[in-house]
């Protein structure tokens, strides 16, 4: 049964974006049964072209890629999600979402993230930052998809992802 992982941001045009990327595109090249799905409280309606182009540097298609709300999942006809996760960055008081979800209660985590948006240093400055965000999401992405997540209790999958928040 496919895992469905929502991973939320206000605005869905970077940090969940980028998530959403990198899980998709580990959970397909390790064979694994995960999908990702991103989308926002308050979604700007367009992507941020840094984070698109962080994107297809690592060889991920971004065409069918768009900024969307969380409405989206609390329909009956939403995918039934396992795992909420929050990538904003509360340490910058940036307001995060907080999801009640759709179809029962998803295991909920906050990784956050500073907004690579607001990096120094002009275009240069942008394209770096999120780029290692990119890398750091990615690198948060495969510790998930290393859990035995088809056997694991709401509980254990708590402290799990709570652990991985830690690295």
């Amino acid at each position: 049964m496919t895992t469905h992982v929502l991973i939320l941001c206000t605005h869905n045009s970077a940090r969940s974006v980028l998530s959403e990327g990198m899980l998709n595109h580990w959970a397909q090249k390790l064979g694994k049964d995960v999908h990702a799905h991103s989308a926002g409280s308050a979604p700007s309606g367009r992507i941020n072209p840094f984070a698109v182009e962080a994107l297809q540097n690592a060889g991920i298609d971004t065409s069918a890629y768009r900024s969307k709300s969380w409405d989206e999942f609390t329909t009956p006809e939403a995918a039934p999600l396992s795992i909420v996760i929050t990538v904003c960055d509360s340490a910058a008081a940036e307001q995060c979402p907080v999801f009640f979800g759709g179809n029962g209660q998803p295991v909920k985590v906050h990784w956050g993230y500073p907004d690579p948006s607001n990096a120094e240093g002009g275009d240069e400055g942008k394209r770096r930052a999120f780029e290692l965000t990119r890398q750091a999401i990615g690198y948060r992405m495969l510790q998930l998809l290393q859990l035995p997540l088809e056997t694991m209790t709401k509980a254990e999958l708590q402290t799990a992802l709570t652990a991985i928040s830690a690295t």
